[in-house]
């Protein structure tokens, strides 16, 4: 997928239709979680739940057109922004043919699970982050 380096595959399922006979709106959170989870393990190098430190703040999630029954989606990450406790994740789902499905932004936080609470992203992430996307993302 141009502009995106980490791209997840992810097949259409009978369960994630709606009476419809597309995929159900709700569905596409899990799609989403499923590319940012392929995402942190392929540039953050995340193996386990245990260093799986993120809690999803926010997500927007704009839809272009229907995804059917055994389709195969591509699902592109990258990181568009990294701040000092979060950064962001643009991502594009897109069909067969390169067609357009949906557009999403996910905010995600660094999270210390211990201490239920957000905490400075690990300065490994940002240094990997910046390494994987070919840019800086330091403050202006």
């Amino acid at each position: 997928m141009q502009g995106f380096r980490s791209v997840h595959s992810q097949e259409v399922a009978f369960r994630d239709l709606d009476a419809f006979g597309h995929v159900n709106n709700a569905v596409y959170l899990t799609y989403l979680e499923n590319a940012r989870v392929t995402y942190m393990r392929e540039v953050l190098g995340v193996d386990s739940l245990s260093s799986l430190l993120v809690i999803v703040a926010g997500i927007q999630i704009d839809f272009r057109s229907r995804a059917s029954l055994g389709e195969v989606l591509e699902i592109g990450s990258r990181v568009s922004r990294v701040g000092g406790k979060s950064f962001d994740l643009d991502h594009e789902i897109r069909g067969p043919g390169g067609r357009l499905v949906a557009e999403a932004h996910t905010v995600l936080v660094a999270f210390d699970y211990e201490r239920d609470g957000a905490m400075e992203m690990p300065a490994a992430w940002r240094e990997r982050i910046e390494e994987f996307e070919a840019r800086s993302f330091a403050a202006a």
